[in-house]
């Protein structure tokens, strides 16, 4: 069997995931793990599957005839086994909103060697104080060695408004 991991995107409308669902299953693909959203009218989504070896090339060909409903890119996935070494974190970050937070974020959560499973990140008025808040919340593998402590402080040193939330998932 094969892995494939498929990311596909296109202007909502009713019976996208079907389409995908019916294709990849007419090639006998079982459908394993998926995220699937719409935002601001935009569908889009990745979709682990595996197929037969002998079928991936006509699967490949077949979602082809997606084209204008949706883009699909697929890739072959990577290991999906977590090494033993690693742990589940959440991660939550609430503090102002301004440009360039997300990369701030990420950059830390980088250095310290997490990789991320999903991520959402929203903005809203904040009610008493006026202005924009900034919250994330942010699932990831990282090593056992990494001090969650250090992470935390790194996190709140990009500016003192940040409040952020820790812990193994």
């Amino acid at each position: 069997m094969t892995t494939l991991i498929l990311t596909v995107a296109g202007a909502d409308r009713p019976g996208l995931v079907s389409a995908v669902a019916e294709l990849t299953g007419a090639y006998g693909c079982n459908w394993e793990n998926s995220s699937l959203a719409e935002l601001a009218g935009t569908f889009a989504g990745v979709i682990q599957l595996t197929v037969a070896d002998e079928r991936v090339d006509e699967l490949r060909e077949a979602l082809r005839g997606l084209d204008g409903m949706l883009a699909v890119t697929v890739s072959t996935g990577a290991d999906v086994d977590a090494p033993a070494a690693k742990r589940r974190v959440s991660v939550t970050v609430l503090g102002d909103d301004r440009p360039g937070i997300v990369r701030e974020v990420t950059g830390v959560l980088s250095s310290h060697a997490l990789s991320i499973q999903s991520m959402t990140t929203q903005t809203r008025d904040a009610a008493m104080a006026g202005g924009r808040l900034f919250e994330s919340a942010v699932t990831a593998t990282v090593p056992a060695s990494v001090d969650l402590d250090a992470l935390r402080a790194d996190i709140e040193q990009l500016t003192h408004d940040l409040q952020v939330d820790i812990a193994e998932a």
